[in-house]
């Protein structure tokens, strides 16, 4: 990904989706900038922090049923298969996938290309043995994977409930767009939120230490650096509430006085108490998660939930389509 590196008072180009994204987002009504761009190397660094939060329990969930769930794991994927993983982060979770099941191939993609390589480089040095193969890219778009992956049977990995961050057409459009990637026979190994009382949901994006706070207003700090922006952020506050009508956590940032400032030479003005709604978090119930995986050409064949029976873990399969009924 190209970045906007600030030099002696001189800019280079910035991500033209980046700025393209940020532009409409702030035109259009409500306000809207997609959740992808919250990973600059700053924002991936605090979603790790995030990760690690008291109140964050998705991680520590979705880790426990990945530990537990090894020798089943083992026997229902098989040796031999290329894991693709869609936005790995820094994969602390991969390592309990790959031990379990003995892939021929890892192939990480993630947005924030030097993340990317150093957890890419981790990797390798614990599996010295394992073909790592980095991938820079959105993965929200359509993806041609490395050649050499192209004959293996393949697992796609997509931990993290990310699939929640997306609005339900777009999730099915992206289901959609792996299977096309990953291929008839191929496997998805998916985690998904479930459904839970907003006193244990708010907090989790709404932490005491303010981590998840300084995430969000780290996209308005990356905004100013990348597109030449003048937003005063000290004008913004960390917003997180429950949407229980469309079952997601939604996050803003809402202006707390009347400001005007110019992004990429263009201006704008936002009132006190309007918002740029910055994240969608969907939760699902056993019901709706099997819905979604079938209509984005998946077929579930094996649930997994923690011990508390907050997060799920579904592996699918995509099967031949077959006519109706």
């Amino acid at each position: 990904m190209l970045r906007q590196e600030v030099e002696d008072g001189q800019a280079s180009l910035a991500n033209p989706q980046f700025r393209a994204d940020v532009l409409a987002g702030l035109d259009r009504r409500p306000r809207a900038i997609p959740a992808r761009w919250f990973y600059d190397r700053r924002g991936s660094e605090l979603f790790e922090k995030i990760t690690d939060l008291p109140e964050y329990y998705p991680t520590r969930s979705e880790t426990a049923v990945l530990g537990a769930i090894g020798g089943e794991l083992r026997e229902r994927i098989g040796p031999g298969r290329a894991v693709v993983e869609f936005g790995s982060g820094s994969s602390t979770k991969t390592p309990l996938v790959l031990e379990a099941i003995e892939p021929s191939a890892y192939v990480p993609i993630d947005i924030s290309g030097d993340f990317l390589r150093e957890s890419s480089k981790a990797l390798s040095t614990r599996f010295p043995n394992l073909l790592v193969l980095p991938f820079e890219a959105d993965f929200t778009r359509p993806l041609a994977l490395p050649r050499t992956i192209a004959a293996a049977p393949k697992l796609g990995f997509f931990p993290g409930s990310t699939i929640g961050n997306l609005i339900p057409h777009a999730a099915v459009d992206l289901l959609r767009a792996m299977r096309s990637s990953l291929g008839e026979g191929a496997m998805l190994l998916i985690g998904m939120d479930r459904i839970k009382s907003a006193d244990v949901l708010v907090p989790a994006y709404d932490d005491a230490q303010g981590v998840t706070a300084a995430f969000n207003l780290n996209l308005l700090e990356r905004i100013n650096r990348e597109l030449d922006g003048d937003i005063p952020v000290d004008a913004f506050r960390h917003r997180a509430i429950w949407n229980d009508d469309r079952a997601r956590i939604e996050m803003h940032l809402e202006a707390t006085r009347d400001v005007d400032f110019t992004v990429d030479g263009r201006k704008f003005s936002i009132c006190a108490g309007e918002t740029i709604h910055t994240e969608n978090s969907h939760k699902y119930g056993p019901r709706d998660a099997r819905i979604l995986l079938r209509a984005g050409g998946w077929t579930p064949i094996q649930m997994w939930m923690d011990a508390d029976e907050k997060f799920a873990v579904y592996l699918a399969e995509a099967q031949a389509e077959r006519p109706a009924p």
